[in-house]
C-alpha cells in the first residue's frame, strides 16, 4: 500500500506561509482593493462561477486554455511581485521567468521530474499570494459560507459529475501550475496530487480563524487539517478509493480544531470557577 506524508506536510507550510505572509501585506492590499468585502450574495456567485469554470475547461481545447492561463498566471505573479517591492522592472522578473521555463524548459525536458519540480514550486508562489489577496475580501461569516457551498461544489464535480477530476488532469496534461504533485512511498510514477483550490480554502480559512482567535491557534488550525488530510488520505490509500473531494478533509480538519478549542474553553471555565469556590 503506497504512503504518502509529502502532501499533508505541503498544505501545511503553504497554509502556515500565508498566514506569515498576510498581516504583513494587508495593508498595501487592501489600498489595492479599496477595503472591499465580499458578501453572502458574492460568496454564492463566486461558488457558481468556479462550478462553471470546472465544466467548461472540459470541453475548451486545450490550447485556449494555455494562451488564457498564461496571461492571466503571468498578471496574478506581476502583481504578486510589485505590491511585495514596488518596483515595475523588479516585477516584471517573476512573469519573466515563468514564461521562459514555460516555453523554453518544461517541453523541452527529458524528464518529468523536473517539470514537476517547477509546478510545484509556481503553483506554491501561486495560490501563497492568491491566498493573501483573497483573504483580505472576506470576513467570518463569509468564509464560513464559501467553506460551506464549496465543499457542496466540490463532492458534485468530483463524485458525481467527475468534471472536476476531467479538468484538473487536463490541466495536468497541459504541464500548467495549478496543483501540487507530489510521489508516494513506495515511487509510483501517477503520484498523488492537490489542486490549488483546496490549498487557497485551507489558507483561507486559517487566515480567518488567525484574524478571529491569534496567530498561534492559526496555526493549529492548519496542523488539525493537515492531520485530517493525512488520516482521510490514508484511508483512500487502504481502501483503494478513487479521487475525493479534498474540501471535505479540510473543512473538517478545520471544524474539529473549532471544536476542540470551544471544548477546551469550556473546560478551563469549569475549572477556574471551581478554584474560586
Amino acid at each position: 500500500m503506497p504512503f504518502d506524508i509529502l502532501l499533508p506536510s505541503a498544505l501545511f507550510f503553504l497554509t502556515a506561509a500565508a498566514v506569515i505572509l498576510y498581516p504583513k501585506l494587508e495593508s498595501k492590499v487592501k489600498s489595492i482593493l479599496e477595503e472591499k468585502k465580499f458578501s453572502i450574495r458574492d460568496v454564492v456567485v463566486l461558488v457558481v462561477v468556479m462550478g462553471i469554470a470546472a465544466t467548461v475547461l472540459v470541453f475548451i481545447p486545450g490550447d485556449a486554455i494555455r494562451v488564457l492561463f498564461l496571461i492571466f498566471y503571468s498578471m496574478m505573479l506581476f502583481l504578486s511581485m510589485y505590491i511585495l517591492l514596488p518596483k515595475w522592472y523588479i516585477g516584471l522578473l517573476l512573469p519573466a521567468s515563468f514564461l521562459v521555463l514555460y516555453f523554453v524548459f518544461w517541453n523541452a525536458l527529458p524528464t518529468d521530474i523536473f517539470v514537476l519540480i517547477f509546478m510545484d514550486v509556481f503553483a506554491s508562489i501561486f495560490v501563497v499570494f492568491a491566498s493573501v489577496y483573497m483573504g483580505t475580501l472576506f470576513s467570518w461569516e463569509t468564509i464560513a459560507v464559501f467553506a460551506g457551498l464549496l465543499t457542496v461544489m466540490d463532492v458534485i464535480q468530483v463524485l458525481v459529475t467527475g468534471f472536476m477530476v476531467e479538468s484538473s488532469l487536463k490541466l495536468r496534461d497541459l504541464k500548467l501550475p495549478v496543483m501540487i504533485f507530489v510521489p508516494t512511498f513506495p515511487y509510483q510514477s501517477s503520484g498523488i496530487l492537490l489542486g490549488l483550490g483546496d490549498i487557497l480554502l485551507s489558507s483561507l480559512l486559517t487566515i480567518q480563524t488567525a484574524r478571529k482567535y491569534g496567530k498561534k491557534f492559526g496555526y493549529i488550525s492548519a496542523a488539525f487539517i493537515a492531520a485530517a488530510f493525512l488520516i482521510f488520505e490514508f484511508l483512500m490509500f487502504y481502501y483503494k478509493s478513487g479521487a475525493m473531494p479534498a474540501t471535505v478533509f479540510i473543512v473538517c480538519g478545520w471544524l474539529v480544531a473549532l471544536g476542540t478549542r470551544h471544548i477546551y474553553n469550556l473546560v478551563t471555565a469549569k475549572k477556574t470557577v471551581g478554584e474560586k469556590q
